[in-house]
């Protein structure tokens, strides 16, 4: 009777162990798209030495983040022969760092104009691409499926500085959905048998800038927010089966933005944020609210808790602005000349918007990495707990920061993580050091460990 009690103690505890294993990151920023979470044992010191788990090389180049379930990591990736490596935006021959943002002007020099059709390509590249999506045992980097999901030529150019593989895949913990832009969505299982795709049509970007929006899910519904410069749409498709269930039109053209599922104390919606508004939609399509008069380009994502949703806008040569909106709110709430506030806008503040890395919401605090700074405002009031604190060495952030344990974590494009503490006063707790590479995706963190994509190599981090 003892040893039968000892053995049905011992099964229960593995099932409790089973059923309380590290939580997952199964969609772009992680569990509600918040870039936060609870786990206790997240790395805080590394370098390229110290305390690396392992490192893979993935073939091709990508910007798409790695999500994770279970034991398996999610990651997808764009091949060609002779292929040339990303490289930092090049304003016509001057890097960023050469440009005065504060009065706009240009570097003094022989300043030859921007490339022939803007920033980016004016036509494809004339060669044929692996579009692939691959999962890796989280505990030792290895491959345990790769699936290409399409092959042939891309339909669209994208700039030097963007993949044809930029936008992060998402799971259920039933199916993985790899979403490749103008190029398709695919849906596989877990064990990488293919279960529908599905083409939502092609569609000219801003400048051949190329594509960035990863997808969102709910109740069921994959949502694709597709801002083009022909006509832009929402659309939702049952993740089961791929069907397309509604589309509808969206006002403005190209934009990066991620749509954000906000699960509040009354409703879920899917707000989009766009180059001309900001609109939430409910899950069947309708518009909840709006917010126009918005100009400038939405590269960055929202963030959100349970009161209030914070998104801001941005240009090349200026702050663009950070708003947060209430929950719950109906109809136009657009913002009145001169107004920073009103029934449905909580706060609004001028040069305080994000860049292409999205704001972090955490314990009460709102942060925003800029170029080579870090901003932080109360949540509730917008009040600066502090403005364009200079981190020291930083570089251009594009990867989303996240918190873990009263941190929080930014990562620059050179490779180094910046951890700060989090709350009013500013405090820089350590930098961490990877470099050597170009870093643009946004980690994922999972069972105490934290999972980085450089342009060559893509790191498991464990303390």
């Amino acid at each position: 009777m003892k040893r039968t009690r000892i053995a049905a103690l011992a099964l229960l505890l593995v099932g409790f162990i089973g059923l309380t294993q590290a939580g997952d990151w199964p969609q772009f920023r992680g569990p509600a798209a918040s870039g936060v979470t609870d786990e206790s044992h997240v790395p805080t010191e590394w370098t390229k030495e110290k305390n690396i788990h392992w490192k893979v090389a993935i073939p091709g180049v990508a910007w798409s983040s790695p999500v994770v379930w279970g034991d398996k990591v999610f990651v997808t990736t764009a091949i060609t022969d002779n292929q040339k490596k990303p490289r930092p935006f090049d304003y016509g021959g001057f890097a960023k760092k050469d440009f005065n943002f504060k009065d706009g002007k240009f570097p003094k020099g022989d300043f030859k104009g921007f490339p022939k059709g803007g920033f980016g390509n004016q036509k494809p590249p004339d060669a044929v691409y692996r579009w692939k999506v691959l999962c890796l045992d989280r505990d030792t980097g290895k491959v345990l499926w790769e699936k290409t999901a399409r092959e042939g030529k891309p339909t669209i150019p994208t700039q030097a500085a963007n993949t044809y593989a930029s936008e992060t895949p998402i799971t259920d913990g039933e199916r993985v959905y790899a979403y490749f832009g103008m190029h398709g969505i695919y849906c596989y299982d877990l064990s990488g048998n293919e279960i529908w795709k599905k083409d939502l049509g092609t569609y000219p970007m801003h400048f051949g800038f190329g594509t960035g929006s990863s997808p969102a899910l709910a109740d069921g519904k994959l949502f694709i927010q597709c801002d083009n410069e022909q006509k832009s749409f929402l659309a939702a498709l049952d993740a089961k089966t791929g069907n397309e269930l509604w589309r509808v039109d969206r006002p403005g053209k190209s934009s990066w933005s991620t749509p954000f599922v906000w699960k509040t104390k009354e409703r879920t919606e899917v707000v989009c944020c766009g180059q001309q508004k900001v609109m939430s939609y409910d899950l069947q399509g309708k518009v909840l609210w709006e917010m126009g008069r918005i100009g400038g380009s939405f590269n960055a994502s929202p963030a959100a808790d349970t009161e209030r949703i914070y998104f801001g806008n941005s240009g090349p040569m200026t702050g663009g602005q950070l708003f947060a909106v209430k929950a719950s709110v109906s109809g136009d709430i657009t913002l009145k000349d001169g107004e920073k506030s009103n029934a449905g806008v909580a706060w609004m503040r001028s040069n305080a918007g994000p860049g292409t890395a999205s704001p972090l919401v955490y314990e009460g605090y709102v942060y925003v990495p800029e170029r080579g700074a870090v901003s932080c405002y109360d949540a509730k009031s917008g009040e600066p707990a502090y403005q364009k604190e200079r981190l020291q060495g930083a570089r251009g952030f594009t990867a989303s920061p996240w918190a873990a344990g009263g941190k929080v974590y930014l990562l620059d494009e050179d490779g180094t993580t910046f951890v700060i503490k989090a709350g009013k006063e500013f405090e820089l707790l350590g930098t961490n050091k990877l470099g050597g590479e170009m870093f643009w995706a946004t980690p994922a963190v999972s069972g105490g460990m934290l999972f980085v994509r450089g342009v060559d190599h893509f790191y498991c981090i464990r303390q």
